[in-house]
């Protein structure tokens, strides 16, 4: 759960059926990402349509002025 109260899903995709989900299935908010481009700075991978999100938009930048989704992302990158 994020400072705002808002509850996140983590998704990091390796492939077709294979990937690490991290949050509660009724989240708020849902980022995902190819594993390869977790690594990325989120804003940028955002802005390259590298990283997709459901969920409120307005939650979503407030998010990625944190430091938590590059953490979780990096973290759900290595296996």
């Amino acid at each position: 759960m994020s400072a705002s109260g808002v509850t996140v899903q983590y998704r990091v995709a390796f492939g077709k059926k294979d990937e690490v989900i991290e949050g509660p299935d009724d989240a708020t908010l849902v980022i995902t990402v190819a594993a390869p481009d977790a690594t990325l700075d989120p804003q940028i991978a955002f802005m390259r349509g590298k990283l997709k999100a459901t969920g409120p938009t307005g939650e979503l930048f407030a998010l990625l002025q944190t430091d938590e989704v590059a953490a979780v992302l990096s973290r759900l990158s290595t296996r």
